[in-house]
């Protein structure tokens, strides 16, 4: 079996590591010692609806994690989730490492990819860095959390309840224990809301970013120059793209939300004006693919959700825990559409000129995307007849895009229905682009023909 596996190529065994992980899963969830004694009625199809959902940091759910599983079994979803924003491949090498084991060059590839890095230098390091930093994120983020949940809920589930969410958070996974309604009944809580927040971002922010930011917070700190403005400024062009464009994103969208829910009385209506920015903010990073909601969307206002359905469709950045088709993807087309209408021959950025087999990949990216997630929503539109179209279309972009809000259709979904969204979100988290190579596997063939003029309008 191994050596089979071994000819398989490095995206292949990607995609096969994410599926041992929810198979696995899912028959250890469905065992009844991870059930409570009163627990709803529940069935396998449920289980690995559920586990799917975990592993690929989704958040979308059958059942609410709290209502079925018990102290074991949200233990194991903590597992999933944390195994599915960090990779089971990175898993296997950080072991392999701390044993002193040595990993072939296949392995090192392999590892490569599930990093997203363009290079195998420093990979030993790059990858003790990434967990270290997560477990300094989520353990800082569960300490701040245990300062509400301790008197809420006692010490022991206090700081259970605490733990299991900042792994979510920071994984983008979008489940909690709470119950059915997520975060809703802490929208107007600071300590929850901003700690998650926090957490999304820097889960989404792409691991590759945060080396580069705490790189240049060392060398500022080592030369200390005079200007505060010298700290970002050996930023690669990668973090720097991927900062801005967020920054943009997150601005934009908080304010386009808060503008049109503003006097909405079943969302944020009735709140206070730092509380409906607080909301705004919330809804606009949970977006990002972190799936936790403070508000019901089947209240929002239909302009709201199309936002929010756009703002999915972005998603985080490339190297973290968020999905969608990056914004880097975003920020190229961007670039490429102002360089189109100021005549440029060449797309730039920050006085660099980004080369055209990116721009390829971006434009695959988009049309491989949407090609899929149209071809979800058909299918949908097939097998579920009876459910708001617009309700479908939004469950769609959140399981391609790997967010996992709902507009209170998942549970209701038949089972083609369920697999539909299934497949959408294991394509979604193991990347589309990854997808198509695993099933193509097309060497790259460099053919020069005659130029053709075409007329595209």
């Amino acid at each position: 079996m191994s050596t089979f596996i071994s000819k398989w190529s490095v995206t292949q065994r990607l995609s096969f590591s994410f599926i041992v992980v929810i198979l696995v899963g899912s028959l250890i969830l469905s065992q009844p010692f991870t059930h409570y004694a009163n627990a709803p009625q529940t069935s396998y199809f449920d289980h690995l609806f559920n586990v799917t959902s975990m592993v690929c940091v989704t958040g979308l759910s059958v059942f609410a994690v709290g209502d079925v599983y018990n102290g074991i079994g949200q233990v194991i979803v903590m597992l999933l989730m944390q195994i599915g924003g960090l990779g089971l491949v990175t898993l296997i090498a950080i072991s392999s490492y701390v044993l002193h084991r040595k990993m072939n060059l296949s392995d090192q590839s392999l590892l490569q990819s599930a990093l997203s890095r363009d290079s195998g230098q420093d990979l030993k390091r790059f990858l003790y860095m990434v967990y270290q930093f997560t477990f300094i994120i989520e353990s800082l983020a569960a300490l701040i959390l245990m300062i509400d949940f301790i008197p809420r809920f006692g010490l022991g589930h206090g700081i259970f309840n605490a733990i299991f969410l900042a792994i979510s958070a920071f994984c983008n996974a979008g489940f909690d224990n709470f119950g059915s309604s997520s975060l809703q009944h802490y929208a107007t809580n600071p300590i929850i809301n901003f700690t998650t927040i926090g957490l999304i971002v820097a889960g989404g922010l792409g691991f590759g970013v945060w080396q580069d930011i705490i790189q240049c917070v060392k060398s500022y700190l080592s030369e200390r120059p005079k200007r505060l403005s010298t700290l970002f400024r050996p930023l690669s062009n990668q973090s720097r793209l991927v900062l801005k464009t967020t920054t943009i994103i997150l601005v934009i969208g908080t304010l386009l939300s808060w503008l049109l829910e503003w006097n909405n009385t079943k969302t944020i209506g009735n709140l206070s004006p730092s509380q409906q920015f607080m909301t705004s903010l919330f809804q606009t990073v949970t977006m990002r693919t972190a799936g936790f909601a403070t508000i019901n969307y089947e209240n929002a206002n239909p302009a709201t959700n199309f936002l929010y359905m756009i703002q999915m469709v972005m998603g985080g950045s490339p190297g973290g825990t968020a999905g969608g088709i990056k914004v880097t993807v975003v920020a190229i087309i961007a670039l490429l559409f102002k360089a189109e209408l100021s005549g440029q021959t060449e797309v730039t950025f920050h006085h660099r000129t980004i080369d055209n087999r990116i721009i390829k990949q971006t434009l695959t990216i988009i049309i491989f995307f949407f090609s899929l997630m149209m071809a979800g929503f058909l299918l949908l539109l097939i097998v579920e007849k009876t459910v708001n179209p617009f309700k479908l279309l939004f469950e769609v972009s959140s399981a391609i895009a790997t967010v996992g809000v709902s507009m209170n259709v998942t549970a209701d979904l038949s089972t083609p229905g369920r697999i539909i969204i299934m497949i959408l979100m294991f394509i979604g988290r193991v990347g589309p682009v990854t997808v198509l190579l695993s099933l193509l596997q097309k060497k790259e063939k460099t053919i020069h023909y005659a130029k053709a003029n075409i007329s595209v309008g």
